[in-house]
């Protein structure tokens, strides 16, 4: 109904997205309920090779167009177009990238007498969960962009009962998300769950210790979720039990990273040994060389190349801590650390898993390992 509001101005461009152009034409769905209200109106206004409806004015016509974003690729389709209306639909379906790209083909002419509008609807879970509630729940009307939840009782027109049946035979996290609307319903990944981890009040003083740091170079800024760079104080007691002392993250500049580092470092004293996942080429020996001899000089430092997919890295701090042999000590950390590790490997950020994987798999080697 929004796309539809100026058809009658001439030269008014609207297009609405799904993942596929299957999803667009499924019963019930957007293509089929444009036919429904707008065949008998315009029975030759439909051009189904363009996927495109067209409404007849003074001047150039209006048009509504269905379109889909389903890879990379497919956003280059849309490469100087103009529109002055975008829909999304199931936004969660999308990466941010998308989404945020096709702002660049929204505008009009000076002299158009219609607003610029972008307009989604969403379920909460799928791979962009998180990008959209950091972008219409967490920040929100903070930066103009209002969230109007509808839940299942807001529909005078659906069989409540039945629905709430066939939803009863959902997972509950699932059934929470399409019911409720619930965006802080969170699916686990499968690699790892919150009760695994005991959490302590200290740890013993005779531990082996070592931080170690995934890294990014992105500041923060408004309606971005970049990556964080995150680094994991981890140690080992004699009986080879793991503790997680502290995990620190930060999304900030070049500069700024290494600040952050730095002082880490300083906190952690010394004695402590830091490692840092290595990017593959010349560029990740760059980095890991500067820090060596500029940031971190005077520390033990080490550059660790990594090899094979996160999931294998996480493995054994997986298999740890589903033993039970992994204890978090008590800080303000941890909360963030459970849930990205929840998510994992789904979810939308993995630098602490990476973090914590590759402390683990350095602590363990034998040249580290207490007593030996």
């Amino acid at each position: 109904m929004a796309a539809l509001q100026y058809v009658d101005v001439p030269g008014y461009h609207a297009i609405i997205f799904r993942k596929t152009y299957a999803d667009l034409s499924q019963p019930e769905a957007l293509m089929s309920r444009a036919e429904e209200w707008l065949i008998k109106s315009l029975p030759k206004g439909w051009d189904d090779r363009a996927k495109t409806w067209h409404f007849p004015t003074k001047g150039e016509d209006a048009t509504l167009t269905f379109g889909y974003l389903d890879t990379d690729k497919d956003k280059f389709r849309y490469q100087g177009t103009s529109y002055q209306f975008q829909g999304w639909d199931e936004l969660t379906q999308f990466p941010e990238l998308h989404y945020r790209y096709l702002f660049g083909w929204l505008r009009k002419p000076l002299s158009m007498p219609v607003p610029l509008r972008v307009r989604a609807a969403s379920n909460p879970g799928g791979v962009g969960h998180d990008w959209v509630k950091q972008r219409f729940i967490t920040e929100g009307l903070i930066q103009g962009r209002p969230f109007i939840p509808a839940r299942m009782g807001d529909n005078p027109y659906l069989d409540i009962v039945s629905y709430s049946q066939s939803l009863s035979n959902m997972d509950p996290v699932t059934r929470s998300q399409i019911k409720e609307g619930d965006w802080s319903a969170r699916q686990a990944g499968g690699k790892f769950k919150r009760e695994w981890f005991e959490v302590v009040e200290s740890a013993p003083v005779d531990l082996r210790k070592l931080r170690a740091w995934d890294c990014a170079a992105t500041e923060a800024k408004p309606g971005k979720d970049p990556d964080w760079t995150a680094g994991c104080l981890m140690g080992i007691s004699p009986n080879k039990t793991i503790y997680i002392l502290d995990v620190k993250r930060t999304r900030s500049t070049p500069s700024g990273t290494e600040s952050f580092i730095k002082q880490a470092a300083e906190l952690d004293t010394r004695t402590n040994p830091i490692r840092m996942e290595q990017e593959p080429g010349s560029a990740g020996v760059k980095v890991i060389d500067d820090y060596r001899r500029r940031v971190l000089m005077g520390w033990d430092f080490k550059g660790i190349p990594s090899t094979g997919s996160k999931e294998v890295r996480a493995n054994p701090l997986s298999s740890q801590a589903e033993a039970g042999n992994v204890k978090l000590v008590r800080g303000t950390w941890i909360n963030t650390f459970l849930d990205e590790l929840e998510g994992f490997p789904s979810g939308s950020h993995d630098d602490q898993v990476d973090a914590a994987s590759l402390a683990l798999s350095q602590l363990t080697m034998a040249r580290w390992l207490p007593g030996e």
